[in-house]
């Protein structure tokens, strides 16, 4: 459920396969299968996988389906009657004895830039040059390496993008305005078009190809321009696949895509997809001419690293959607990891030492020993009853004569929350949950809740708990959309239905309620798994463990890990016999800690921008924040000292 969902929003949350084109042929050769088969395997590994980390799609679809077909062929055939489709003959590879033309991913041979006898037809993986097939020297088709491959000549559609261009810009320009694009795609924070082959001018673009395995493109009885027997390159009809998918979940499909003022489109992805969503699926919906429901916002990231390296499928290096389960880490742990690590302004690394420091510092400690310390006091001393503390039903109080400061900070992270959602701030969002929970922790601590509490001063001690009860509901909700089976523990926990995000703090679990049975959300991970794990997903390589990432925030600042440890063996020692279990951080330290590196972020990322007036406000605001936060967290280390 997304923030949308969460401020009771109708929404659509789609996704699938697109499993047509040459590399489903080609892999299906590989395993001796058909393409059908590779398909229906690959799309039902997805849907577990994805299943598996709860992401919670209204329909995961796939693309090789009869509406597909249907919606595909209808939009080419609109853009042929609205003029912007051409037809175009040019070289292609053919193999003598397949008797068909050859896709490039169907021919390996010679590069003709480095000489590595691995070239495909499409890429050249040794130099990383972008190749034709009939450069290739001796060419072979990868069906038999013995056959004889030919250069000869084939007619294709193609889409007229250079005719769409000025349009395709002013589209691009208007939803980058009004949708607050992320920065990574083809336009930059100052509105300038950065990606190149819009300032080189678009070209017509091939729309067919010489395949058996995809949509047949439609063609008129007299088949006047040659194209029977040929199919719809894939990258024309794979983000029809969006549309498509949507027709076989619902038959108002129409209700969706073609009421672009009341429908908002959001879509997420990597960097490396952002000219097929951005300018050429538009220029497809503009070309069509019908009243498309366009793209509003998206949502891009940089790359994810592993361990000092790159992810690696042939290399088996790296940890990949099925194997992660395999590791038994629990998915809310993977979930909130990956979220807070996402490289959504620069690359970032993957590091087992991160993602086990960001469960047992963070998770364990703040988020998951709040939740458990409430409960626990709430179900120990008061028969799992929240007690009645004298507030009213609805939003507590600013003024509040006990705790004005607590429900103040409290109502400034919930709003600091959803603007951060609305500008689908991810990172940051999941940064305020944390900040939220460790707000709760540092109540709790203050406000000296213990049995010594409740017998000096019962009336305090259970506002504390109503208090402390109200705020566990509210993360319940403000962390769903990045830990859904964390929300739904709580939830059982509290005994409390699901609730959408308010906008203020209120008091919405009323004394009399009765409680479920608290238990710990996560548990500790041993640091040793870290070695296993490496060890287990390094693949081919013995690369040195990775460096914490720039985005990193589950270590204090400054600090590296080696260092730390020393730091924490010398106060060991020093404390002397006795002493020594005053020496690890409390979880109110801990958090702040992680406060204070997630706001150095910000700080960070925000100089990176380029200089204006409106940067130097946001730049001013973030360290004021910064400071406050170090203050705090001096004040907390010398409390605990």
């Amino acid at each position: 459920m997304s923030l949308h969902g969460t401020r009771n929003r109708r929404t659509l949350y789609i996704c699938g396969t697109d499993e047509y084109g040459t590399a489903s042929e080609t892999q299906a050769i590989k395993e001796k299968i058909t393409p059908r088969q590779l398909c229906n395997k690959y799309h039902s590994l997805h849907v577990e996988t994805y299943k598996w980390f709860d992401i919670g799609f209204d329909y995961f679809g796939r693309t090789s389906t009869p509406l597909h077909t249907e919606i595909s062929q209808e939009i080419y055939r609109n853009l042929g009657k609205n003029g912007y489709l051409e037809r175009q003959t040019k070289e292609q590879t053919y193999c003598e004895d397949c008797s068909k033309f050859l896709a490039d991913r169907f021919v390996e041979g010679t590069c003709p830039h480095c000489g590595a006898d691995d070239a495909r037809g499409d890429q050249c993986d040794s130099c990383s040059r972008t190749l034709d097939a009939i450069d290739l020297i001796n060419p072979r088709c990868l069906i038999d390496k013995h056959h004889k491959v030919v250069t000869k000549e084939s007619a294709h559609m193609y889409f007229r993008l250079d005719e769409i261009q000025p349009r395709t810009e002013e589209f691009v320009r208007r939803s980058w305005k009004e949708g607050h694009w992320s920065p990574n795609s083809v336009i930059n924070a100052e509105g300038e078009l950065i990606d190149a082959r819009l300032k080189q001018g678009l070209r017509p673009s091939p729309v067919t190809r010489d395949l058996t395995w995809g949509v047949p493109v439609p063609v008129d009885e007299d088949d006047k321009d040659g194209m029977r027997g040929k199919v719809l390159y894939v990258w024309f009809e794979a983000c029809i696949g969006y549309v498509s998918i949507t027709a076989n979940y619902s038959t108002e499909w129409k209700r969706w895509w073609f009421d672009h003022k009341n429908v908002k489109l959001y879509q997420f992805m990597g960097k490396d997809n952002v000219y097929f969503h951005t300018i050429f699926f538009p220029s497809v919906q503009i070309g069509d001419g019908r009243p498309w429901t366009m793209l509003h916002h998206i949502n891009t990231t940089e790359f994810l690293n592993y361990e000092g390296g790159k992810f690696s499928k042939s290399k088996n290096r790296g940890v990949f959607g099925p194997a992660a389960r395999e590791t038994e880490v629990p998915v809310s742990v993977w979930r909130y990891y990956l979220i807070s690590t996402r490289p959504e302004t620069a690359d970032a690394t993957f590091s087992w030492a991160e993602c086990i420091a960001a469960n047992n510092n963070v998770l364990l400690n703040n988020f998951g020993n709040f939740v458990n310390r409430a409960l626990k006091f709430i179900a120990a001393n008061y028969d799992g009853t929240i007690p009645n503390s004298g507030d009213a039903p609805g939003p507590f109080s600013p003024n509040d004569e006990a705790d004005a400061d607590f429900i103040s900070d409290i109502n400034t992270l919930l709003k600091e929350y959803i603007d951060a959602m609305e500008a689908v701030k991810l990172r940051l969002s999941l940064q305020l949950v944390m900040q939220v929970s460790a707000r709760g922790n540092l109540y709790l601590q203050s406000s000296g809740l213990n049995k010594a509490l409740m017998l000096e001063n019962p009336k305090r001690c259970v506002q504390v708990l109503a208090r402390a009860a109200n705020l566990i509901y509210l993360l319940s909700v403000l962390s769903h959309p990045f830990m859904p089976s964390t929300s739904e523990s709580i939830l059982k926990q509290l005994n409390a239905p699901e609730r959408a995000v308010p906008e203020v703090f209120s008091n919405d679990i009323l004394a009399g309620h009765k409680i479920g049975k608290p238990e710990h959300l996560f548990k500790k991970i041993d640091e040793k798994m870290a070695d296993i794990w490496r060890d287990k997903f390094g693949g081919n390589d013995n690369a040195p463990p990775a460096q914490p990432s720039a985005d990193a925030t589950h270590v204090a600042p400054g600090m590296s890990k080696r260092k730390a440890q020393a730091a924490k063996k010398a106060a060991a020692a020093k404390a002397g016999p006795g002493e020594q279990d005053s020496v690890p951080k409390s979880a109110e330290v801990l958090a702040w800690e992680q406060q204070v590196a997630e706001q150095g972020q910000v700080v960070r990322e925000l100089k990176a921008k380029p200089k204006t007036a409106e940067t130097d406000k946001e730049i001013s605001a973030a360290v004021a924040v910064l400071k406050k936060l170090k203050a705090e967290l001096a004040g907390l280390q010398k409390q605990q000292a």
